[in-house]
Formats: C-alpha cells, sequence, structure tokens
C-alpha cells in the first residue's frame, strides 16, 4: 500500500514506506492463540456439564462475548494501530505517522539530518529488522523500533541525506536557481 499522494508536497517522490516489522504483532497473536484455545476448553467443559439448558446456555455467552472482547483489544487493535504505522522516506523528508483516532506524526527535512545509525540484536538480525537512530540538527536522536530491513533503509537515508548535502553545494546560496 502506497503512502496517501495528497500528503506530498508537489513533486516529492516516495523512496521508501513501511509499517512496523511483523515482528511487533508476534505477541498479540500468540496471546489470541492461547485466549482461544482457553475459551474451546471451558466452552467444552461448559457444554459437557449436567447444567440446566438456561444455565449453559449464558455461560457459553459469558465465554463468547469475553473471548470477542480479548479479540478486539488484543487482535484487532493491535493490528490496526500497525496498519495505521507509517514510516516514509521521500527524497526531501522522513515522515513517521501513527495512530487510528488520534493521530500523531513527526516530519524530519533530510537537509537538517546530520546522523543516521541503526541497532539490532541477534534477534533482530534474525528477522531482518531493527531500530532506527535519527539526529537532525538542534533535536535530540529520534528512535524508530521495529524497522523492517533496518539496514537497507539506513542505507537509503545516508544515500538521501548525501544526495541533499550535493544539491546544496551545487547550488550555494544566492547563486543560481534551486529547486
Amino acid at each position: 500500500m502506497a503512502y496517501p499522494r495528497e500528503n506530498l508536497a508537489p513533486d516529492e517522490r516516495v523512496v521508501l514506506h513501511r509499517h512496523p516489522h511483523w515482528k511487533s504483532l508476534l505477541g498479540p497473536v500468540l496471546l489470541f492463540l492461547l485466549v482461544t484455545l482457553v475459551a474451546g476448553i471451558l466452552g467444552g467443559m461448559v457444554g459437557g456439564s449436567d447444567f440446566d439448558g438456561g444455565v449453559k446456555f449464558w455461560l457459553l455467552v459469558v465465554i463468547g462475548v469475553l473471548w470477542a472482547l480479548v479479540f478486539c483489544w488484543f487482535l484487532v487493535r493491535p493490528l490496526v494501530r500497525w496498519k495505521t504505522t507509517h514510516f516514509v522516506l521521500t527524497d526531501r523528508r522522513v515522515i513517521y505517522r501513527n495512530g487510528v483516532f488520534t493521530r500523531s506524526g513527526i516530519d524530519i527535512p533530510i537537509r537538517r539530518i546530520n546522523t543516521v545509525e541503526f541497532r539490532h540484536g541477534v534477534i533482530d538480525r534474525i528477522l531482518r529488522t531493527g531500530t532506527l537512530i535519527i539526529e537532525s540538527a538542534s533535536d535530540d536522536p529520534l528512535q524508530f523500533h521495529a524497522i523492517p530491513q533496518v539496514e537497507r533503509v539506513h542505507a537509503l537515508l545516508y544515500h538521501e541525506v548525501l544526495d541533499s548535502q550535493n544539491d546544496d553545494e551545487d547550488y550555494p546560496p544566492g547563486r543560481g536557481d534551486r529547486r
């Protein structure tokens, strides 16, 4: 899914668009499977019990409602949060947006970026993910966690920063037209 074109400036080109790595969904999926297993066992126990029909029915409804609440809160919510989190690298800026009802985001102009680094441990290296750290002029470093293919993103971002610096050298202030 491409980043919405209406959120970009005229002639701005998307270099890379990522959602967080799928590892961020692993915990919610495993929890959901565990809760489904427990709900199934409880439902089987209630269904095979000697309770009268009305009590059985209401116990099964309670189990079903609790399961549905867990499904919405621990699986659907993280999935929607994952889908609505965007890390976008354009030829002019780094864009990070997240949130469903309350959206937040940050834009970092490429020209203001001083340092780009990445970090990942053994498991992150196996999964090809990690943390991207961007330091821009006069700001504390920003950390973006669970970036898929973090080394590739680091290289692309570094390339864009170098291109931006080369453009500045080609067009010194007050001399010629700038793009």
